[in-house]
């Protein structure tokens, strides 16, 4: 059986240690501060936002909530954005996805100064990332990079297949385990003979948003599986979260396993306040926090 990669604890840790951060920080006069921009009324986006806002006060760091009406314009969020990109008190500036259909989220993001750019969604971002410069990385793929390390050490010369080709997790999680030296393959929906080359995997991001479509005759014996995928399903009545590995076949032939929920969706936004914390250091030219970036 697996051995479970708890998400939850480990997110816990990097939270502490980003408090860790804050405080020595705040011994030099400087405190964090993260703005997060939510236009219209999206339920799920809500509920983000409350909880990014809740942790980033747990952490010592300011929390700034700009929430704007979904018939906000295009002109209007721009000039917040540029407001914030302005404001020595923001370090770190998140506008939460999706918009409205009216505003262009690739406008919107690289509007956003690169350096506060904590998303890491940035095409500047993107392309130093891409070049193995430095960059902000987005945090969701820098969450499963953290619990890679942690669990297996050097992941040099390991066989890798991200299962996505999103430009939020795919594509940069690809280039990060290229920067740790992993021998990386990215799968998508239209790759040929796709179950095998799952089974080729030493370590296996499954990122494609399809409950449960990955079960464990997929998976190499002992390899080690990051779960990204958070689906809700109708089952009995209700509903429940899966991600996109069927868990209970998969965690009898995997090394590890991260679950859902609790594996990879609270390290999310405990690397988003470790990017906030890194992007604070980089602003006034300290040592960035060891164990937090790529």
């Amino acid at each position: 059986m697996a051995e479970i990669i708890d998400g939850k604890a480990f997110a816990a840790r990097v939270r502490a240690q980003v408090a860790e951060g804050v405080v020595a920080l705040a011994e030099r006069g400087i405190v964090p501060g993260l703005a997060v921009v939510l236009v219209g009324e999206d339920p799920a986006s809500q509920v983000y936002v409350r909880s990014k806002g809740k942790l980033t006060i747990e952490v010592g760091m300011r929390s700034f909530e700009h929430r704007l009406p979904e018939t906000t314009s295009e002109a209007e969020l721009l000039n917040l954005i540029g407001k914030l990109n302005a404001d020595p008190a923001v370090n770190g500036i998140l506008v939460q996805l999706p918009l409205p259909d009216h505003l262009k989220s690739d406008m919107v993001i690289n509007a956003i100064d690169p350096a506060k750019d904590v998303d890491g969604f940035h095409i500047s971002n993107v392309g130093l990332l891409a070049t193995g410069q430095k960059a902000m990385v987005p945090c969701t793929p820098l969450g499963c990079l953290m619990m890679l390390r942690d669990h297996l050490g050097s992941l040099a010369g390991l066989e890798a297949v991200v299962l996505g080709r999103s430009n939020i997790v795919g594509k940069p999680m690809a280039q990060l385990l290229l920067g740790d030296s992993c021998t990386v393959t990215v799968a998508h929906s239209r790759t040929r003979d796709l179950q095998q080359v799952c089974r080729r995997a030493d370590i296996l991001v499954a990122a494609v948003g399809r409950p449960q479509m990955v079960p464990g005759d997929w998976i190499k014996p002992g390899a080690t599986v990051i779960d990204v995928g958070i689906n809700r399903v109708v089952q009995e009545g209700g509903t429940r979260l899966v991600g996109d590995v069927d868990f209970d076949s998969a965690a009898a032939v995997a090394g590890a396993i991260t679950p859902v929920p609790g594996g990879v969706g609270p390290m999310t936004i405990a690397c988003l306040l470790a990017n906030t914390l890194t992007a604070t250091c980089r602003a006034h030219d300290l040592p960035e926090p060891q164990g937090l970036t790529a």
